[in-house]
C-alpha cells in the first residue's frame, strides 16, 4: 500500500526490479547518515542516539549485502520495509 503519489509503491515489486529495492535501503542507508552527522554537530551530542542510529545504519547496509543474492519476494519484502520505514523517518 503506497502512502502519497510522490512515495513509491514496492506492493507489487516483481523479479527484475531490484534496483528498486536497493535504491529505497540506499535512501534510509544516507537518512541515516545525515542524521549521525548532524547529531555529532550538535552544541551536545546525543551519544545514545548516535549509537541507535549508528546501529540502525549498520542494519540497513547488512540488508543492501543481502539484496545482492535475494530472490523477487525478499526484495519486496524489503522494498516494502524500507519504503515504510523511510515515510516514519522524514517529517
Amino acid at each position: 500500500m503506497s502512502g502519497t503519489p510522490d512515495e513509491p509503491d514496492f506492493s507489487g515489486l516483481e523479479q527484475g526490479e531490484a534496483q528498486q529495492a536497493v535504491d529505497i535501503v540506499q535512501e534510509v542507508v544516507a537518512w541515516y547518515t545525515e542524521a549521525i552527522s548532524a547529531e555529532r554537530r550538535a552544541p551536545l551530542p546525543d551519544d545514545e542516539r548516535i549509537a541507535r542510529l549508528t546501529a540502525d545504519r549498520a542494519a540497513a547496509y547488512q540488508d543492501l549485502a543481502r539484496l545482492e543474492e535475494a530472490d523477487w519476494q525478499e526484495e519486496q519484502r524489503l522494498a516494502e520495509l524500507y519504503a515504510a520505514r523511510l515515510r516514519q523517518l522524514e517529517p
